[in-house]
C-alpha cells in the first residue's frame, strides 16, 4: 500500500465486509484544508436528524474499524474508550455495530466504551446469522432469522453491549427462507417485551421493505450509498420518503476510495479485501480517480477534504439520512465530524449533480464472489 494510505484495510472476515464502513484517509493533498476544517467547530451537538420517530446525531460511528478489520488488530480497550468518549463529547450520539462483528468482539469493545454515557446515546445493532464465534473465516456462516435465532442474537447482543435494550435493530440480510413477516412479528414481540425499540433492515428489497413495514413499522434501511454507489436513489430513497423511514448509507466513503486511500499505485498486500473488488482494479482504478479528483476539487471550494465533502453530499440529500463512516483514529474522526460544517446552496447542489453526471463509474460495486459469501443475491429479489 502507498504511505497514503490510512489503514491498510485488511479483510479477515469476509461476511462482515456486507456491512463495512468504510475507513477513511487523508491525503498529502488534502492536509492544509483538513488542518483549517479541524480548527474550526466539530462538535454535531444539538445537530440532530430523524430516523423515522428516532431521534440521533446528524452523523454516526461505525464500529467496524476497532476490529481490526482494515489492519493493524483488534484495538486496545483503552483507545476504543477514548475514542467513544471523543464522539459523544463532539456530540456523535449514534453508535452502530453487529453480531457479526468479530465475530461478537465489536459489541462487547462498544458495551465498555458506552457504558459511562448508555442512556444518552443510541445503539444499533444487527442480527440475522449463524455466528459461531470460533469461525474466524467468515464463510459457511449462512443467514439465519428464524425466531429463535433472533432470540438468541438479541440476549447474547444486549449481555455484550452492557445494556438492557437496544435503540435500533436490523437484519442484517434478509433470509430467504424465513418470511419478512414472521420476521417482523418477532420484532414486534421484542419491542412489547422493551428489549429492543426500533428495527431495521439492511439491503432489502423494495417488497420486503413494504410488507416488513406492514406489521411493525421499520425505523431505518441500512443501504451502501455514496458517491460512487447511488442506485439506491431510485426507488429506495423515494419508498422511505412515502413511508417515513430513515436511511442510513453504510460505506458511505466507499471503502476508502473516497477519501484518498487508493490510487492507481496502491497495491493490495494478499487478503486484502479489496482486491475482489471491481472498481479498484487497474484496468478501473483510473477511470474511477475521476470521481476522486471530482471531490477534492471540490473540497478546494469549500475548504475541505474529500471525504468531508462525500459526507456532506449525503447529508444534503434528504434530512433523514444520516451516514456512519467508521475509523480506528481520532483525527480521522474530528475531520469527519467537521463535515457538518459544509453546506450546499440548492445551485451548488445542481452543479454538483451535473458533474457527477459526467463521470463514468467502471466496475460492478460488488463481485459475484461476495454475493455468493453472504447469501444476499436471492434476498435482493425479494
Amino acid at each position: 500500500m502507498n504511505h497514503f494510505n490510512r489503514r491498510q484495510f485488511l479483510m479477515s472476515n469476509l461476511v462482515a465486509g456486507a456491512a463495512i464502513m468504510a475507513g477513511q484517509s487523508l491525503t498529502a493533498q488534502n492536509q492544509k484544508s483538513t488542518e483549517v476544517s479541524l480548527s474550526s467547530h466539530t462538535s454535531v451537538k444539538g445537530n440532530k436528524r430523524k430516523l423515522g420517530k428516532l431521534e440521533v446525531s446528524a452523523q454516526g460511528l461505525g464500529g467496524l474499524p476497532v476490529v481490526g478489520f482494515y489492519g493493524g488488530g483488534v484495538r486496545e480497550q483503552s483507545h476504543v474508550n477514548k475514542l467513544y468518549q471523543t464522539a459523544f463529547e463532539n456530540g456523535i450520539t449514534f453508535f452502530d455495530t453487529a453480531e457479526v462483528y468479530g465475530p461478537l468482539t465489536n459489541e462487547t469493545q462498544i458495551g465498555e466504551a458506552l457504558a459511562p454515557f448508555r442512556k444518552d446515546v443510541v445503539v444499533a445493532t444487527k442480527f440475522g446469522f449463524n455466528v459461531d464465534p470460533n469461525h474466524q473465516s467468515g464463510r459457511g456462516r449462512p443467514l439465519n432469522s428464524r425466531p429463535e435465532n433472533i432470540r438468541r442474537a438479541v440476549e447474547g447482543s444486549l449481555k455484550r453491549l452492557r445494556t438492557d435494550y437496544i435503540d435500533l435493530y436490523y437484519q442484517h440480510r434478509v433470509d430467504p427462507t424465513v418470511p419478512i413477516e414472521e420476521v417482523a412479528m418477532t420484532i414486534k414481540d421484542l419491542v412489547k417485551e422493551g428489549k429492543i425499540l426500533h428495527w431495521g433492515l439492511s439491503e432489502p428489497g423494495l417488497n420486503t421493505i413494504r410488507r416488513a413495514h406492514a406489521v411493525h413499522p421499520v425505523t431505518a434501511i441500512q443501504n451502501e450509498y455514496s458517491l460512487w454507489t447511488r442506485d439506491s436513489e431510485k426507488a429506495v430513497l423515494p419508498l422511505c420518503e412515502e413511508l417515513g423511514i430513515g436511511f442510513v448509507p453504510w460505506c458511505p466513503l466507499g471503502y476508502g476510495f473516497l477519501a484518498g486511500a487508493i490510487n492507481e499505485n496502491t497495491r493490495f498486500v494478499q487478503g486484502d479485501f479489496r482486491t475482489i473488488l471491481p472498481r479498484v482494479t487497474p484496468e478501473n482504478i483510473k477511470q474511477n480517480l475521476q470521481l476522486l479528483d471530482f471531490a477534492k476539487e471540490w473540497g478546494l471550494r469549500k475548504r475541505a477534504t474529500a471525504a468531508q465533502i462525500s459526507l456532506a453530499w449525503l447529508q444534503a440529500q434528504k434530512p433523514w439520512i444520516v451516514p456512519i463512516p467508521g475509523t480506528s483514529n481520532l483525527v480521522h474522526l474530528k475531520e469527519n465530524i467537521a463535515a457538518h460544517n459544509i453546506t450546499f446552496s440548492k445551485d451548488e447542489l445542481a452543479e454538483f449533480e451535473t458533474g457527477l453526471l459526467q463521470i463514468n463509474i467502471a466496475g460492478p460495486k460488488n463481485t459475484q464472489a461476495i454475493i455468493d459469501a453472504i447469501g444476499v443475491e436471492a434476498a435482493a429479489k425479494m
